[in-house]
């Protein structure tokens, strides 16, 4: 056995690792109380219309993929950590929403070339380690002048600095794994896909956040119900000391975003890319 295997272990078991991350906490909690009206932003500047085949990758609870059915698109939500769409699959009757739930890997997508009109991804593509083998399968799996539309935070922005923040304090990554925020930089898209696009947009924008009373209480909020900084916190283990230092990074950088200062609770504004493009014709 060579080198293909050795790397393809590694590859399942970095993807096994990245499912537990988002298995653990409360992620659909987080998606329903921090970002629940980005799915809906995404499906609009898609133009998602009624018929179209739609693929929501990286689906999570189906913050996209949800909205896109009830525009009556057929939709299929995949994403690689089955308790997620579990979630979703709930979600979507209790709105009356019909799509199709499906477990699959953003870096390896088991569905044919063309097989859809619009592929989408609100802030969960970005979180494949893989950006390059990603985004090759967005491509694939959208029709020539189909459309892909990605919502991804920014390396700027509140969540690229959180991220950012926790780096120090989490193992280094693997090999060739790049960083989440990434994808919400234009530039970087662009070269991701290359000349295999065309009619590209590409803004900017901020969702405020005003339900915390604190940037600690924020910070609480997160250490309780996001995987990855769940996961950081559970890396650090005993060593209080590392774990008293990024308590105090993570509340002093929300606090550094809080235009909320003097008022009775913390006001964020995190900023997102919304990136929209057709597949250029074969």
């Amino acid at each position: 056995m060579g080198n293909g295997s050795d790397t393809a272990a590694a590859d399942r078991a970095l993807k096994d690792k990245h499912r537990a991350m988002w298995a653990q906490g409360d992620y659909p909690s987080v998606a329903a109380e921090m970002i629940p009206g980005l799915g809906e932003i995404l499906v609009r500047a898609a133009g998602v219309s009624p018929g179209d085949r739609v693929l929501d990758v990286a689906a999570g609870t189906g913050n996209a993929a949800i909205p896109a059915a009830l525009a009556g698109a057929e939709v299929v939500a995949s994403d690689l950590t089955p308790e997620l769409l579990e979630t979703g699959r709930r979600l979507a009757e209790q709105r009356g929403a019909e799509l199709r739930w499906q477990e699959a890997d953003a870096e390896a997508l088991p569905f044919d070339d063309g097989s859809f009109d619009v592929v989408l991804s609100c802030v969960g593509v970005m979180f494949a380690p893989h950006h390059q083998k990603a985004a090759d399968e967005l491509l694939r799996i959208c029709r020539p002048g189909g459309t892909v539309a990605l919502l991804s935070w920014t390396p700027q922005g509140f969540l690229g600095r959180m991220l950012a923040a926790m780096k120090p304090y989490a193992p280094p990554p693997p090999p060739g794994a790049q960083p989440p925020p990434l994808w919400g930089d234009e530039s970087h898209v662009r070269a991701l896909f290359g000349d295999r696009i065309t009619q590209v947009t590409a803004e900017r924008r901020m969702l405020t956040v005003d339900r915390f009373a604190s940037p600690e209480e924020w910070r609480d909020y997160f250490k309780q119900r996001y995987g990855p900084t769940i996961s950081v916190y559970q890396a650090i283990g005993d060593d209080a000391g590392r774990a008293a230092a990024l308590d105090r990074d993570l509340a002093e950088l929300a606090r550094s975003h809080d235009r909320g200062a003097g008022t009775d609770g913390t006001v964020m504004d995190w900023e997102y890319l919304l990136f929209t493009a057709r597949r250029a014709d074969a």
